[in-house]
């Protein structure tokens, strides 16, 4: 008898937020559906394996209790928040928790786009892994806003500063016209991001504010997120799991002692761990007979944290066990450096070095070797959306020595406190043969915008085929203003992403 495979029931915490009294229903109804073990993904998710004849049951506890949920789909992202960071890792100047939980009550449908929705200071939560990007400002309670369009990695900065209240708003306003538009901004090479500005402020009236300071970008700094960590006269715990699985049981117990001690509400980490925050000192007990119970270790090394791997891939997550163990066999230093593992030809991961599997012909029916390339962030800082291809088709099994090399060439580059000079490893690259040869356009580091010769610049009457070069000294950035000196060279191959 064919026997179906379990459902994947995907829960979206909004924000990387739950309450206690939720998540413990939830626990409660995994345990029902003889669930053992449940994971977090890297939108700050819960992912449940339920079998067929008790997903009813379960579907209809996630109904009860309110929370949103996909059955063996992904329509719905779950929007991202550094929420979590807030009196962990940073106190902000103006963004509490208060606005953060006003802008989330706010939101009246269900984003088909993914949504970020950050703190300007920390550098846990990536700021531009989705495609609408809100960003706090210097000006109390005004937004910064980055769109990434839809498959590609084209990133537009909103000429306008946010107003709190607005963020719902214009988000679903962006999100329908995107969708109603896709031939206009989606899936291609060049995207007018002041059309879609125009078109969105036509529609509706919003509260906005000039934005007359840029944006700066913090150097990325991982602050390592487990074990107990005090702060004034209480504690917050971050739990990770290696294999990523978080046993029914664990969480439960986790839950109770939450309700017991009035701890409101867990956190979700785009890293796939929890955080408890508010621990009383008093309670620390209760806190180490729940680790001890379950064989709880929280103090894994670092260099196997900063890691992310797409959403439950076992493949993935067997490689970066892999990577990590020759890590640890050689005693390969990783301070500072953040991996992602990609094994899908899309997906939009976070990290200064990317290590991305080689995606095989269709036509190919027989078993070839996978093969990876291996490329980095500019600056090695992964909230950067430039990546510079450092080697190609590389074996499994020789991995860890390219990336030994590119880890050598991190520490050198920062000891000489210089910028990073792109071209040291790129003359040595060998090309994809799947994939078409590097191609450089321009981009303005200030707003993302894009210079490609093959479109040229209408908004500055630049005609097709006019090459950056042959633009004159006095060309500024369409969007922004930027001057041309100020444009970098981007491979345009890597800026292809979901």
């Amino acid at each position: 008898m064919l026997v179906k495979k379990s459902n994947i029931v995907k829960i979206n915490l909004t924000g990387g937020i739950v309450s206690s009294g939720d998540m413990y229903a939830i626990m409660c109804a995994a345990e029902s559906a003889q669930i053992k073990n449940v994971q977090f993904g890297v939108r700050q998710q819960l992912y449940c394996k339920v079998a067929e004849k008790f997903l009813y049951d379960f579907v209809e506890t996630l109904q009860n209790i309110g929370m949103s949920f996909e059955v063996n789909e992904e329509h719905f992202p779950n929007i991202v928040s550094s929420y979590v960071t807030e009196d962990v890792f940073q106190n902000a100047n103006w963004l509490s928790e208060g606005v953060y939980k006003d802008i989330l009550d706010l939101f009246n449908y269900e984003p088909k786009l993914k949504i970020n929705i950050n703190d300007n200071s920390q550098t846990f939560v990536p700021f531009f892994t989705g495609n609408i990007n809100f960003i706090s400002s210097y000006v109390s309670n005004y937004w910064y806003l980055y769109i990434r369009f839809p498959k590609t990695t084209h990133t537009y900065r909103w000429p306008v500063l946010i107003y709190t209240e607005d963020i719902p708003k214009i988000s679903k306003s962006i999100e329908t016209i995107i969708a109603a538009n896709k031939m206009l901004f989606q899936d291609r090479d060049f995207i007018n991001g002041n059309a879609l500005y125009a078109l969105v402020h036509d529609k509706d009236s919003y509260i906005t504010q000039p934005a007359t300071e840029e944006l700066i970008i913090p150097d990325f700094g991982m602050p390592y997120y487990e074990g107990f960590n005090r702060y004034g006269n209480k504690s917050w715990l971050g739990i990770y799991k290696r294999d990523e699985l978080f046993s029914v049981a664990f969480l439960k117990d986790v839950c109770s002692v939450c309700l017991k001690t009035k701890i409101g509400q867990l956190y979700t980490t785009p890293w796939k761990s929890i955080i408890i925050n508010g621990i009383q000192q008093a309670d620390r007990k209760l806190w180490d007979f729940v680790l001890n119970e379950h064989r709880i270790n929280v103090r894994h090394a670092s260099n196997e944290l900063n890691w992310q791997v797409e959403d439950m891939c076992d493949e993935g997550l067997s490689l970066k066990k892999y990577l990590v163990r020759q890590f640890d066999k050689d005693d390969v230093r990783t301070f500072g450096l953040f991996f992602a593992i990609k094994t899908k030809p899309k997906t939009g991961l976070f990290g200064s070095v990317i290590i991305r599997k080689q995606q095989k012909p269709a036509a190919v029916k027989y078993k070839i070797t996978d093969r990876f390339d291996i490329l980095y962030s500019s600056n090695f800082n992964p909230n950067s959306k430039e990546y510079i291809l450092f080697r190609s088709d590389v074996e499994r099994e020789n991995l860890e020595t390219y990336l030994l090399s590119l880890c050598k060439y991190y520490y050198e580059l920062k000891n000489e406190a210089t910028d990073v000079n792109h071209d040291v490893f790129r003359k040595v690259v060998k090309p994809v043969e799947t994939e078409p040869a590097l191609k450089l356009i321009h981009q303005c580091p200030d707003c993302f915008t894009i210079y490609d010769e093959i479109y040229g610049d209408t908004v500055n009457d630049i005609a097709a085929g006019v090459t950056f070069a042959e633009l004159s000294d006095a060309y500024e950035c369409p969007t922004c203003g930027a001057a041309k000196e100020k444009f970098v060279p981007v491979a345009k191959p890597s800026l292809i992403e979901s």
